[in-house]
């Protein structure tokens, strides 16, 4: 089996979820017997392809399963392919109207036309995959009338290792003492910004926040404003080379999210050990428990409680940390990958419901 595994702007969303989700696919199917092919471009690239159909050759590099994790024209170029070609066509659901509010000044105002945007361009599919049953009902309230299936992102634990060994030198670059409060990833409001530096206000911790954010037209203002002028506690980090730094100087990983698909930097924060707080919102709910292995919060005098609580009790960090780890043992790569062979495998033989395939004889996770 050839499948097309395409990420439309590639060297744009390397620092982003989506690049990271991507990039772990592609790492956990390498370990199955399907082939991946990355640029559907004969030669790599348009150019190379347009000089191919200049001598009468196809532009496009020939594939069994086209699976497309971005919704911009390349995407479509490929899904147009995909349907003239009779070929099946898995479209990743990574962008849904309600994760993209609150990213960029006007997102939210575009909602409604992002929404039937993606309505229109996941409803072609043969199936859609996406990270979650939370976001598979976000779909199915557009409505998507393509055949829905939820399989986890998964994490990528090997590429945390050692991250222990980056503790001192990156405290001692980011002035960080004590029990550190963090988060890692862009600087959205979607992500709970504006929470995030109330509890900074209100408490003594230090707290820092790992990851790019934009202060150019494209910036919301709550990035512009909270960038400017952070809590004096505060540390906006900017891009760091090596996440590893990041999730080994924090101690509790506060994530008080407004909408998340799945939020994989939960996943590696657990895979890490670390003690997780985060918002007490459908998605954090169906993947993770209360007391068990994270503290999950409905409001900022909850975030509070729960952070004064981990740096005051040890033994309440490691028991959540331990069984964090367990957790983001659920998600490993092997399962990841068995599970988007047989999404591929399902949508070659027609069998194309939103169940996962198992009952055909492989053994399947979709998380």
């Amino acid at each position: 089996m050839r499948a097309l595994n395409y990420l439309e702007l590639a060297d744009r969303l390397d620092r982003s979820g989506i690049g990271t989700s991507v990039a772990q696919q592609r790492k956990a199917l390498a370990d199955t017997d399907v082939e991946l092919l990355t640029s559907p471009w004969r030669g790599g690239r348009p150019l190379r392809a347009a000089a191919h159909a200049l001598v009468g050759d196809s532009p496009a590099e020939p594939y069994d399963v086209a699976h497309c994790n971005m919704v911009g024209p390349g995407s479509l170029a490929v899904a147009r392919h995909a349907r003239a070609t009779g070929r099946p066509l898995v479209l990743h659901a990574h962008v849904t109207r309600e994760d993209f509010a609150g990213s960029f000044r006007g997102s939210t105002t575009v909602g409604p036309a992002v929404e039937a945007y993606l309505r229109r361009f996941y409803s072609q599919a043969d199936l859609v995959l996406c990270p979650s049953e939370y976001t598979k009902g976000v779909l199915e309230s557009y409505p998507v009338s393509a055949p829905i299936r939820p399989v986890s992102n998964g994490v990528d634990v090997a590429s945390l290792e050692g991250h222990e060994g980056f503790r001192g030198p990156y405290r001692e670059r980011y002035d960080l003492e004590g029990t550190v409060v963090f988060a890692v990833g862009n600087v959205f409001e979607r992500k709970g910004l504006t929470t995030f530096c109330e509890l900074a206000r209100a408490t003594d911790y230090d707290f820092a926040w790992f990851g790019p954010y934009d202060t150019g037209p494209h910036a919301s203002e709550a990035v512009r404003r909270s960038t400017a002028d952070p809590p004096e506690n505060l540390t906006f980090t900017g891009w760091v080379e090596d996440k590893r730094g990041a999730f080994a100087a924090g101690d509790v990983f506060c994530f008080p999210a407004k909408v998340e698909n799945q939020g994989l930097v939960v996943l590696e924060a657990m895979a890490c050990g670390k003690a997780v707080v985060l918002s007490d919102i459908p998605v954090f709910r169906e993947y993770y428990t209360h007391g068990h292995d994270c503290l999950l919060c409905s409001s900022r005098a909850e975030f509070r409680e729960a952070i004064d609580r981990l740096a005051a009790d040890p033994d309440l960090r490691a028991r959540l940390s331990e069984n964090a780890r367990g957790t983001a043992r659920e998600h490993s790569l092997d399962r990841v990958g068995a599970a988007l062979r047989a999404a591929y495998r399902d949508v070659l033989a027609g069998r194309v419901d939103g169940d996962s395939g198992a009952d055909s004889g492989d053994e399947v996770a979709t998380d």
